[in-house]
């Protein structure tokens, strides 16, 4: 299984990449960072996307549902959110929730160029890609 630089590399290679991040959610800290960084400010760029990400989370009005059987969705341990999806005039930029073995609130962070970049191929890619990540 692929560890986290190799995941942030090959997130690198879907069309219009221009950064990727892993990023804890709870503390804001960046597991690790390639390509261009928004104001050349890693710190600031993983803090501002770890506020987007925790309120999605943690927002109760994105938690699953409750299906007509009586189950919920979200019972198998997942996160309600999969994804975080925000674009802009020039860019997309897509938080991908990963699911741990152990407890820890962890995301993808993409950040694409809008001319070069295909928003519904790029979150297919980091779910694949996430889905593969080794976390030790």
């Amino acid at each position: 299984m692929p560890g986290i630089d190799e995941c942030l590399l090959e997130a690198m290679t879907v069309n219009g990449a221009r950064g990727a991040a892993l990023i804890e959610w709870t503390s804001g800290l960046a597991l690790g960072m390639v390509g261009e960084v928004r104001d050349d400010d890693p710190e600031a760029t993983a803090a501002e996307t770890t506020e987007l990400a925790r309120m999605a989370a943690e927002q109760t009005a994105f938690a699953a549902v409750t299906s007509n059987n009586g189950d919920n969705d979200d019972a198998d341990g997942e996160p309600p959110v999969e994804d975080v999806i925000v674009t802009t005039r020039t860019c997309y930029h897509l938080l991908r929730f990963v699911d741990t073995a152990f407890d820890s609130g962890v995301f993808f962070y993409l950040w694409l160029d809008r001319r070069d970049g295909n928003l519904a191929l790029a979150r297919l890619r980091l779910r694949d890609i996430s889905q593969r990540l080794a976390l030790i």
